[in-house]
Order: C-alpha cells, then sequence, then structure tokens
C-alpha cells in the first residue's frame, strides 16, 4: 500500500535551489510520484538576521511508515549538508513532514500533522498550489481555508521558477 505525504522544502545555505532539486531527486529512492509545488522566495522566521529562504513543498507517495520516512529525510539533510546549531539557524536544506495519510500522531520525535502547518505562510501557500482542497486530519480545514486565515503579507514570498 502506498502513503502519500506531502513535505516542506526550504534552504537558505549555498546553492538553495540546487539543494531543493537534489532533495526532491533523493526522495526518488523511497517514494514514487514526487510532485513539487512551485518555488518561493520567502523572508527569514524566527531568526530574522540571515538570508532568505527558498521554500516549496511536494507530494510524494511511499511504502515507508512515517518514522521511516522521517529517518529517511533527516538522511537527505545530513547529506546535503545540514547541521543542527540553534533553532531557526541557517540551513542548506530543511525537510519536514507536514501531512502523512490523515494520521494524527503525537509520540515524539514526530508530531503529524506538523504543529506549525497552519500558521506559516511559507508552507501553506506552496501546499495551496498542489492541493488546495486536501483536508487538515485535525480541524477538518482544507489547505485554502487554513491560508485565507492567515494575514495577507505579500512582501513576504515571491514565487521564482524551478531552473
Amino acid at each position: 500500500m502506498l502513503n502519500e505525504a506531502y513535505i516542506g522544502l526550504g534552504s537558505n545555505l549555498g546553492d538553495s535551489v540546487r539543494n531543493l532539486r537534489s532533495a526532491l531527486d533523493m526522495m526518488a529512492r523511497f517514494a514514487v510520484d514526487v510532485q513539487p509545488s512551485p518555488l518561493y522566495r520567502t523572508a527569514p522566521q524566527g531568526f530574522r538576521s540571515q538570508p532568505a529562504f527558498y521554500n516549496a513543498v511536494c507530494r510524494l507517495r511511499t511504502r515507508l511508515t512515517p518514522f521511516r520516512l522521517m529517518e529517511e529525510l533527516l538522511g537527505i539533510e545530513a547529506t546535503i549538508g545540514r547541521r543542527r546549531t540553534f533553532r531557526n539557524a541557517p540551513r542548506p536544506l530543511d525537510l519536514d513532514i507536514l501531512l502523512y495519510n490523515r494520521l494524527a500522531l503525537h509520540t515524539p520525535p514526530l508530531l503529524l500533522p506538523h504543529p506549525r502547518l497552519t500558521e506559516r505562510l511559507f508552507v501553506l501557500r506552496p501546499l495551496a498550489d498542489i492541493a488546495p482542497h486536501l483536508r487538515h486530519p485535525v480541524s477538518g480545514l482544507t489547505v485554502s481555508d487554513m491560508l485565507q486565515r492567515l494575514p495577507p503579507d505579500p512582501d513576504s514570498m515571491t514565487q521564482l521558477r524551478w531552473e
């Protein structure tokens, strides 16, 4: 059985677009039908004294459990050069499981859906591009509904082309 997962991708160190492309390519080792959203350049959140981010979301299908998927994503981050220093630090790659099937799971180290999914424009905008009618497994709201509940911030994101 194939499971559907949505993964948030971000990068603001090194060749960010290349880092994100490489991550998508590496996901093909354990996933099929990897569908990326458009790419966005976004203002940093939390620790603001750092370069802008490049963000996207992808949908994939996999036979992996959510825990095994998380392990694989952490391995891709390490391969691209991620070193965890402090919360919201600059990084060459950040991969987060946003949603996995319709699963709600609160078992450290994995919280599903992602606990800050509904608060992040840089996640909801690209997610709405590929899955606007997808429903949050706890609130029941669609991605479009969640996006409309965020305050508008047109200067924080710019849509780019994958090159």
